[in-house]
């Protein structure tokens, strides 16, 4: 179902785009051929449908599978079917533009239904000049430079380095940007300054409600380097500080960066008995990458991430302890004490929690001139438990409009380590695609 927080959002921009077709009515009253107007259309739509069925094979002893199955039945493997409908249009006339995305999910699985619809981003768009552009509205802002992981993408919602290039929600915010090219070593400068409201309705996800706060993006190409500076303050969350770059060291390779540093940054965890614990602490995320490719079209991927503000091994094994006792006390006397707590606290230790990370990716196009087909592998590999993910992958393009992947992926790992005590071992999907 669509968010409540949603439903003022979605009234002003279809209030909008219903101004902007009666808008657009009036003006082909004065229909000309001049072959210089229709060259590019003002309107523009388009998506995919998608369809995506996924068997996972459970790990039946894992800390994660008692919490999610401590009250059902229990079963050896689940199928999982996906349904999405991903929407994009847009408007243009003159120096501005209306744009929105929609993204809608419909699943079942343990034999139940849900759905999700949501707009991902819907924003408009002032450009008087080719140097000046204003946008008010939902948007991802998609900074930052790394593949898998962002550090200084402070007002993105953190990707899923399982499949980085998903699109993600915005925010509502209203940006500014200006942008001006130079002769020398200083060959581009750009200023992006964005306003992020927060209150009951609007970004209540982001932070601390009712309150504006404030991010500024400072991009140089420098040097033919591309440099970031970015600064955020406000009182819905901490001061946040950061940069990246990225340069071409050859036409083959790539070097990648960033740097965030966070102010008082709140880490909540739990001991071994759900007493809730917190800390509160400067913390330094970053990021190293390289991107190659090869002659023979291989390319290579790799990054490393430092999350300063991720838990230490032993704060883990407290928390998969803290399952494993209240499994056993439920076992004993039914008691749901203890396993509420985790699940309370869950999501604090959901996707890459700790502090040292490595991700890998090769991928090589149309291997033995077999045309429009990329087999793939990637992995995070966990360095502080050693623990891993790994995701071989087929992806088919051949036919018009109509992406085919087969994905696999495994997890390994020891008792109380990341992947180890995920909830499943092995996952296999199948995605079918079509853009339109």
């Amino acid at each position: 179902m669509k968010p409540k927080k949603n439903r003022v959002f979605v009234v002003v921009l279809i209030f909008l785009l219903f101004f902007v077709l009666r808008s657009t009515s009036v003006y082909g009253e004065d229909y000309s051929f001049d072959v210089s107007e229709i060259e590019k259309k003002s309107w523009q739509f388009g998506g995919y449908a998608e369809f995506s069925p996924v068997l996972f094979k459970l790990n039946e002893e894992s800390s994660l599978y008692k919490l999610g199955f401590y009250d059902k039945d229990k079963k050896s493997n689940i199928k999982e079917y996906n349904f999405k409908v991903q929407l994009e249009g847009s408007y243009e006339k003159g120096i501005s533009k209306v744009f929105i995305r929609t993204n809608s999910e419909l699943t079942n699985s343990y034999s139940e239904w849900s759905d999700e619809t949501a707009i991902y981003e819907g924003y408009f768009s002032l450009k008087p000049s080719s140097s000046f552009r204003i946008d008010i509205g939902k948007k991802a802002l998609k900074w930052g430079k790394g593949y898998a992981w962002n550090p200084v993408a402070f007002l993105d919602r953190p990707k899923d380095p399982d499949d980085p290039e998903l699109n993600l929600e915005g925010f509502i915010v209203g940006c500014a940007d200006y942008i001006q090219s130079f002769e020398g070593v200083l060959k581009t400068l750009a200023l992006s300054s964005v306003v992020i409201p927060v209150y009951e309705d609007i970004n209540d996800d982001f932070g601390n409600i009712n309150h504006l706060n404030f991010a500024e993006k400072i991009y140089f190409l420098l040097y033919d380097t591309d440099i970031d500076l970015i600064f955020m303050t406000g009182a819905s969350i901490t001061g946040r500080y950061g940069f990246d770059f990225s340069r071409n060291i050859s036409t083959n390779l790539e070097i990648h960066g960033e740097f965030a540093y966070i102010d008082d940054y709140q880490k909540r965890y739990t001991d071994d008995y759900g007493n809730i614990r917190e800390e509160v602490d400067d913390v330094r995320n970053y990021l190293f990458g390289i991107r190659y490719l090869t002659t023979h079209d291989t390319t290579f991927i790799a990054e490393y991430l430092r999350n300063d503000a991720g838990y230490k091994q032993d704060k883990m094994k407290d928390f998969f302890s803290l399952i494993d006792t209240g499994y056993e006390d439920y076992l004993v006397d039914g008691s749901h004490s203890l396993l509420n707590k985790a699940i309370n606290i869950q999501g604090k230790y959901g996707r890459n929690p700790m502090k040292d990370y490595l991700y890998f990716r090769v991928s090589q196009k149309e291997p033995f001139d077999i045309l429009y087909f990329t087999p793939s592998v990637s992995s995070i590999f966990n360095m502080d438990d050693r623990s891993f993910s790994l995701s071989p992958e087929l992806l088919y393009n051949g036919i018009t409009n109509l992406e085919l992947r087969l994905r696999t992926s495994f997890l390994e790992g020891k008792e109380d380590t990341e992947y180890g005590e995920k909830q499943s071992d092995c996952r296999v999907e199948f995605r079918a695609r079509y853009y339109f």
